[in-house]
C-alpha cells in the first residue's frame, strides 16, 4: 500500500482525510497547533487533528513547519504522496522533494483563478456562477503548480461559504482519489498555469467585512454569504455594529439615500441600497446580542420608521 503524509487544517480538509486513511497508508497527519477558540478562549484542535486522532493516526504540529524537528520527520517518512488541503503554511522546497511520486496540493478554485486563502468566499462575494476544485502539484510559490485534474461546482443564490465548502471537499475528495493512481502510472501530462489569467484571493482582512449599503442590494446579498458563516459582515446603526446574516435582494427601486428605511412592517423590514435598489434584512445580530429575525429585532424597536436612515456610517478601511 502506497505511504502518504497528509496537511490539512479546517473541516473542508476532513473528508480528504478520511477517504486517503481508507485506500492509502497515511504515515502521519500535519496540523495547525490547537488555538483558543469563541469568547471563552478554549484552546481547540483543529477538525484535522480530531479526525486524526480518531483514527488513530500520527498528528504533527509545528507552529512553523520550516526548520522545525517535525519536518524533518516527515522527510524521513519518504512518503510516496505528500498531499495538502487547507493546511495553511507554506511548505518547504526540500519537504515537497521528499515526496517519491509526487506532492499535490487540493484548492477550492479554478486556478488560475483565486489563488490564496479565500477562493471559495472571493467566487461568492464576485457573484461568480460556479467554483470548483483543482488538483495541482506543489511548489513553492503560492498555488502556482501544475494543474492535473479539476471539476466545476455550481454556486447557487442561497450558497454561502459554509454550503460551498461541504461540496467542494467531496468533490475534492472524489477528484483526488481519481487523481493519485493515475499519477503513480504516468497517465496525466501536467498543465501550466496561464499567468496572465491569475486572480488572487487573499485572506479576508480585518474591516473588509464591513457592508457598504452604497453599493447595489445584489453585491451585499453576495458578500453576506460569502462571509457566512464566518468572519461574518457588518454594518453601522447607530453607531453599534451589527452583523447581518441573512439579506435578500427585492425587484424593486427606490429614491431614498442608501441606508433608509424603504418599508416597514411588523415582519419585514427592506433598506434602500445602491443604484436606487433595494435589500430586504432578514436576520441580524445587535452588537453583544444573539443573532435574530428581522421579526423579533422590529418587535423591539418602535422608532425605526419609514424614511429613517437605518445604516448611517461607513468606517475608513
Amino acid at each position: 500500500m502506497q505511504k502518504v503524509v497528509f496537511m490539512g487544517t479546517p473541516q473542508f480538509s476532513v473528508p480528504i482525510l478520511r477517504a486517503l486513511n481508507e485506500h492509502y497508508q497515511v504515515e502521519a497527519v500535519v496540523t495547525q497547533p490547537d488555538r483558543p477558540v469563541g469568547r471563552k478562549r478554549k484552546l481547540t484542535a483543529s477538525p484535522v487533528k480530531q479526525t486524526a486522532e480518531e483514527l488513530g493516526l500520527p498528528v504533527l504540529q509545528p507552529e512553523k513547519l520550516g526548520g522545525s524537528p517535525e519536518l524533518q520527520q516527515v522527510i524521513d517518512l519518504a512518503p510516496d504522496f505528500i498531499v495538502t488541503a487547507a493546511y495553511g503554511q507554506f511548505l518547504p522546497t526540500k519537504l515537497l522533494q521528499a515526496a517519491q511520486i509526487a506532492a499535490v496540493n487540493v484548492h477550492g478554485s479554478l486556478l488560475p483563478k483565486y489563488r490564496g486563502g479565500a477562493p471559495v468566499q472571493y467566487a461568492i462575494m464576485n457573484g461568480d456562477a460556479e467554483t470548483g476544485v483543482t488538483i495541482m502539484y506543489m511548489v513553492k510559490e503560492m498555488d502556482a503548480g501544475d494543474i492535473l485534474e479539476q471539476a466545476a461546482v455550481p454556486i447557487t443564490d442561497h450558497d454561502d461559504t459554509k454550503s460551498m465548502f461541504q461540496k467542494l471537499s467531496i468533490v475534492g475528495r472524489d477528484l483526488l482519489l481519481d487523481t493519485l493512481p493515475k499519477l503513480a502510472k504516468h497517465e496525466i501530462t501536467p498543465q501550466p498555469q496561464a499567468e496572465d489569467q491569475v486572480i488572487f484571493s487573499p485572506t479576508i482582512k480585518r474591516g473588509e467585512e464591513q457592508l457598504d449599503f452604497r453599493q447595489p442590494a445584489q453585491n451585499l446579498d453576495w458578500k453576506v454569504r460569502a462571509l457566512r458563516p464566518n468572519p461574518g459582515a457588518y454594518a453601522l446603526v447607530d453607531g453599534k455594529r451589527y452583523k447581518f446574516w441573512d439579506v435578500q435582494p427585492v425587484g424593486k427601486n427606490t429614491n431614498l439615500a442608501p441606508g433608509q428605511v424603504v418599508i416597514r412592517t411588523k415582519h419585514s423590514l427592506e433598506v434602500a441600497a445602491g443604484d436606487q435598489t433595494v435589500l430586504q434584512i432578514n436576520e441580524l445580530q445587535p452588537a453583544g446580542k444573539p443573532r435574530t429575525t428581522i421579526q423579533a429585532f422590529l418587535n423591539g424597536n418602535q422608532t425605526l420608521q419609514t424614511g429613517d436612515q437605518f445604516i448611517d456610517e461607513y468606517e475608513q478601511k
